[in-house]
């Protein structure tokens, strides 16, 4: 029998093509059903029998081994980005206004990949594993939508393991924490509303646009004022609409934004003063509000105990010098609802080799080094064996 690696890089020139495929054809939330239908076919082909359509476009299959074990979570997204590419690759996106600009399109590659990697060495391993392909990631609410859909419906999860490709890191390394590791990401929309007229005389108006300035200022003191510096958190106004003239003073101003908390009695805390500020500001101004609050995801909660064997693991394949503490992530991440049904761990494969694979995620050129697929597949396909270890 080969190596995991031995089969890692047998499989990369089909790692790298399904990547490529998957690049090409970029679909965003809940769209994704060319995706869907590359990823059903290919487990199809390898022998297994996927649930098409889980929470609109998701995919799951389930391989057992016959053997009592522990039943494992593999979870992979799989959606794109409404970002324009702007690079002249061969394997460019051809959907105008959309792109794999996050990576998704690698972790369907490796997943599908180590999906090949686990069913050829199933005389070795006990239990189950559960590969999950969920949509909708960048939204955060694929992982919901899937699980409202009965994906887990008669599994027991033991425990979870997953992966995201990082330009942040580079090639050939592997970042993971243990605790909270990535932010819990929740949105908000205010309108604020005044009374608007010339703008020669806004003594007979209510100006929406200084209250809404107001508003901003005041928000940003619940971080800097209100919170303890070393609980970390991030409240950012994103948008700011109002306005049609330069002589008029508007009727309404429109702002969103979105709130970043690690703790979950700080993200209670938090929302509870955005929207009481929003409210209070308003009324100083004479103005009314109305307010939209968007629930997100909660933050990435790696289990110490899984972190630490996974270090093992990690260092066996790329060694231990390669292993690095990943620092905490604002950024956002669904894979918070799986890992909330079962202890496990989420990490990072760095893909950054040079100026071409170093743009940052989201970015209209970002890209990934593509030799990362192959130690990609091969750190999660070994943490998947270790965790389905027939001792």
């Amino acid at each position: 029998m080969p190596t995991i690696a031995e089969q890692a890089r047998a499989l990369q020139e089909r790692t790298v093509a399904v990547r490529r495929d998957l690049h090409r054809h970029p679909e965003i939330a809940f769209e994704e059903r060319r995706t869907m239908g590359v990823i059903a076919a290919r487990l199809r082909e390898l022998g297994l029998e996927p649930r098409e359509g889980v929470g609109g476009t998701g995919v799951v299959a389930v391989f057992d081994t016959g053997r009592p074990g522990p039943t494992v979570l593999a979870r992979a997204d799989m959606d794109a980005l409404p970002v324009p590419e702007e690079k002249g690759v061969e394997y460019r996106s051809t959907v105008a206004g959309k792109m794999h600009a996050c990576g998704h399109d690698g972790h369907v590659a490796v997943l599908l990949s180590v999906v090949e990697i686990v069913l050829a060495r199933a005389a070795q391993l006990a239990g189950r594993v559960v590969f999950v392909f969920q949509p909708a990631e960048e939204v955060v609410r694929g992982a919901q939508a899937m699980l409202d859909d009965g994906a887990l419906d008669g599994l027991a999860i033991d425990l979870v393991i997953g992966l995201h490709l990082s330009s942040n890191h580079p090639l050939g390394t592997v970042a993971v924490r243990e605790g909270p590791a990535m932010a819990a990401t929740d949105s908000f929309r205010f309108v604020v509303r005044g009374r608007g007229g010339h703008a020669a005389y806004p003594h007979v108006c209510i100006d929406p646009i200084v209250a809404a300035s107001q508003l901003v200022l005041a928000l940003q003191t619940l971080v800097s004022r209100e919170t303890d510096p070393i609980d970390q958190s991030v409240i950012s106004i994103t948008s700011f609409h109002g306005g049609t003239a330069f002589n008029i003073i508007p009727e309404e101003v429109e702002l969103k934004g979105t709130l970043r908390t690690f703790d979950a009695a700080t993200r209670a805390r938090l929302r509870e003063r955005i929207l009481a500020v929003g409210a209070a500001s308003c009324t100083l101004a004479r103005c009314s509000l109305q307010e939209e609050w968007i629930p997100g995801t909660p933050a990435v909660v790696n289990d110490p105990e899984s972190v630490e064997r996974f270090r093992q693991v990690a260092a066996r394949v790329v060694g231990p010098d390669n292993v690095t503490l990943q620092a905490p992530i604002m950024g956002g991440d669904d894979m918070a609802l799986w890992l909330a049904k079962a202890r496990g761990c989420y990490f990072f494969v760095g893909t950054s080799s040079g100026p071409d694979s170093s743009w940052a995620h989201h970015h209209p050129r970002f890209d990934l080094d593509e030799r990362g697929l192959e130690v990609a597949v091969s750190v999660l396909a070994s943490g998947v064996a270790d965790l389905m270890r027939a001792d």
